[in-house]
């Protein structure tokens, strides 16, 4: 039979459903399942993937997909370099920038 190891190690990549078909329908199911010595998980998964790769759907993409194309190709590699290239940094403040840091006053020392 299978080694557990293996059957657990498959399983553990799937994703548990609930289906609801009809009892002439599930009782088929058992009897083809049992016929073909296999689960009737595996009868039901190889079923959905024959079906859905009998006719690819194509998933349309959102209305908005390349609205924003720049025509750049390496627009990954260089994001820090575009996201940053308008700021300057904490050291130099642009010229006629006011600081704003806040001062501190110095504690009152305690009496004991």
């Amino acid at each position: 039979m299978w080694d557990v190891g293996f059957k657990y190690g498959t399983i553990r990549h799937m994703k548990r459903t609930t289906i609801f078909i009809p009892e002439s329908l599930e009782r088929d199911l058992q009897l083809y399942a049992r016929r073909e010595r296999k689960p009737a998980a595996s009868v039901v998964r190889e079923a959905i993937a024959a079906y859905l790769a009998r006719e690819p759907q194509a998933v349309p993409l959102p209305s908005f997909a390349g609205a924003f194309d720049s025509g750049h190709t390496d627009t990954a590699e260089r994001h820090e370099e575009l996201l940053f290239a308008a700021l300057t940094p904490h050291a130099t403040a642009p010229s006629g920038a006011t600081s704003r840091t806040r001062r501190v006053r110095p504690r009152a020392s305690r009496k004991r």
